[in-house]
Parts: C-alpha cells; structure tokens; sequence
C-alpha cells in the first residue's frame, strides 16, 4: 500500500502567517482608534446624540512599522474635536520595541548597512532610514 508524502512548504504558510497577523494586528488597531473617537465625540458612527461633541470627518492613511511589520493603518478624523489618539503616539513611525532593537544594533557596532539589512528581514522595510 502506497503511502502519501504530504508536502509542506515551510517558507509560503509562514509568509501567508505573517500576513495574517499584520492584517489582525492592523484591524485591532484601527477598531481601538474607532473606539477612541465614538469616546471622544460622545457617540458612535452615525448615531444621532444631542451629547455629541464632534463629527467624524474621514480618515487618513497612517504607516507604522511593529514587529509585525509595516501596519497600514486609517486614522479617524475629527470635526470640532482634536483628535489626540492614546493608542499611538503622535509622529511616532515605530513600535517602541522595533526601536530598541535599532538602538541595540547600533550601540552592538553593527554598521548601518548591515542593520538596514537587518530591518528589511525583520520588518520588510528600510526602518532604519526612516
């Protein structure tokens, strides 16, 4: 009786693993960023409320690199209200841990090709030269 080999491709199901985590981690932070805003205005997406306190006024795309890598996320806009967001830090591009290990590297003597290099493995861009 011939047996099955049942072949496994190690490098494609972690690539498509990376990817879903990226994609999660980007929903979960957008869904905090939503519930951030329904705070701040007082309401929630298109409820009417005469406690509202703002309007929502779209979004913008917002880049910022983790471990998980480059997240791509929508940061709500705010119409009467500034937007001040507790989740990420205003102008802050990395996780605070994808910085530390920039630093580490550094202070390691690693040249800075070498740690851009690094980066683009780890994160999958050129993190260090932002």
């Amino acid at each position: 009786m011939p047996k099955e080999i049942i072949q496994f491709d190690q490098a494609m199901f972690e690539s498509r693993l990376d990817r879903m985590v990226r994609k999660k981690v980007e929903q979960t932070i957008d869904l905090m960023l939503d519930a951030e805003v329904d705070e701040i205005a007082n309401a929630a997406r298109y409820e009417r409320s005469g406690d509202r306190k703002a309007f929502r006024a779209g979004h913008y795309d917002r880049h910022l690199t983790a471990k998980a890598g480059k997240l791509n996320l929508r940061v709500p806009k705010l119409k009467g209200e500034v937007f001040r967001s507790q989740v990420i830090e205003r102008c802050r591009r990395r996780e605070e841990s994808v910085e530390e290990a920039l630093m580490e590297m550094y202070m390691a003597g690693v040249s800075t090709r070498r740690v851009d290099d690094i980066s683009q493995l780890l994160w999958g861009d050129g993190s260090a030269r932002e």
